[in-house]
């Protein structure tokens, strides 16, 4: 009887480095464009926190300005020595410290902007923001026109 010789492949374990050299290019792919997706979404994170400061900071002063009986585009009364909006607010606790800082331009808006107060010591007229953010233009840091502003 004869002997079964073991048969020859010429089949081979592993892959080519072609083969090798395809998957990475795919995982790069995909790894980019999870990273560009995460980029995306904390830019939109960044711009809703900043509407979200200048949203809560224009409440409060539409509800101190209402509260004390203020007309829009006037003045407070001076307290304190001052008739700074944001100073009466922030010493009867309508606003954060945070948000008092971002009313003098001390502190940046989470996206690296700044906020402006144009007239500090005036209630906005209807339709007018109290602050607002420098990035305003360039990554749309603003809110939508609303006339009960």
């Amino acid at each position: 009887m004869k002997s079964a010789s073991p048969q020859r492949s010429s089949a081979r374990n592993g892959m080519t480095l072609l083969e090798l050299t395809v998957v990475i290019a795919v995982l790069l792919a995909l790894t980019s464009v999870l990273f560009l997706g995460a980029r995306a979404w904390k830019n939109g994170a960044d711009r809703t926190g900043c509407i979200m400061n200048i949203r809560n900071v224009q409440t409060s002063v539409r509800s101190y300005q209402n509260l004390y009986g203020y007309n829009p585009g006037g003045m407070p009364y001076a307290e304190g020595g001052t008739q700074d909006i944001a100073a009466h607010m922030f010493s009867k606790g309508y606003i954060t410290e945070t948000q008092f800082s971002a009313i003098q331009g001390d502190e940046l808006c989470i996206g690296g902007g700044t906020y402006e107060c144009e007239r500090p010591d005036t209630f906005p007229p209807v339709g007018q923001l109290y602050i607002s953010c420098s990035l305003s233009a360039t990554k749309k840091h603003e809110m939508t026109p609303n006339i009960e502003w």
